[in-house]
């Protein structure tokens, strides 16, 4: 893995290697199984994908602008056994498509962090994103830890912090229920992975604030009780609810065309 990025030749870009330690790290915290598919983006020598076929039984795609590179990474992964789980691409990470991937692992310099932000919260809810010490400037990772790296080549402090996000629905907006709860309504506002907003049915409202991991959203259990939704498409279900919503458990909510459920 590299600090490589589009707008930069090779020679202004040095090719910077995570550590195996935390390479693995990064597939740790991401969760990473049999049946994920790992992008790695600005993959140098190809270990994060090889690590993730090897240890982890996931496959993986490692994309690098350095020939020798993509070169090296594919024979590093025939060494290792796991040739026909992982593939190598001379590629730009810009036009690379993102959507197989269930996990997206980079080590990338911050601007093109940001610049990668709109295509990644994009992606399908659940998608894990994890980045090698830079962030995602106001989308605050979910977790974040710190490893210690005493030979540490790049900076000052002699260790690396591995982020976290998983890529929220996308619930901003107002949603509408039909059958016995017709007239029913959310309205909600999201910020990143968090939310706020109402619930309303009949003389019935609910205020509604919390956190959204994937497509489930969540509201800590308060003196009304915890709520949580399910979110698919354009279909929002309460799969769980307690005090004065209690009743609403199982009620679907689309999402609607315009400004009023009417």
């Amino acid at each position: 893995m590299t600090t490589h990025a589009q707008a930069q030749t090779l020679e202004e870009v040095p090719f910077i290697t995570s550590p195996d330690k935390v390479t693995l790290e990064m597939l740790s915290i991401a969760g990473v199984q049999r049946g994920d598919h790992v992008i790695d983006l600005g993959s140098g020598d190809g270990r994060i994908v090889i690590l993730a076929a090897r240890k982890f039984e996931a496959t993986g795609l490692g994309v690098e602008i350095d020939p020798t590179l993509v070169e090296k990474s594919k024979a590093n992964a025939r060494n290792a056994g796991v040739a026909d789980r992982t593939e190598f691409r001379l590629q730009d990470l810009f036009k690379t498509d993102l959507a197989p991937a269930s996990v997206i692992t980079m080590y990338l310099l911050p601007e093109y962090n940001l610049q990668l932000r709109p295509k990644l919260l994009a992606l399908k809810p659940g998608t894990r994103i994890v980045s090698h010490d830079w962030d995602m400037g106001d989308w605050k990772p979910d977790r974040t830890t710190v490893v210690a790296v005493p030979d540490k080549a790049v900076g000052r402090e002699k260790s690396s912090k591995v982020h976290l996000w998983t890529v929220p629905a996308r619930v901003d907006g107002l949603w509408c229920a039909s059958g016995l709860l017709r007239g029913a309504s959310i309205r909600l506002t999201q910020t990143y992975q968090t939310f706020t907003g109402t619930l309303g049915w009949g003389k019935r409202t609910r205020e509604l604030a919390g956190t959204i991991s994937g497509s489930e959203l969540r509201t800590p259990a308060g003196s009304s009780g915890e709520l949580v939704l399910q979110a698919a498409d354009d279909v929002l279900r309460i799969s769980a609810a307690q005090g004065n919503m209690a009743l609403a458990q199982g009620a679907s909510f689309r999402r609607a065309a315009g400004t009023s459920c009417d």
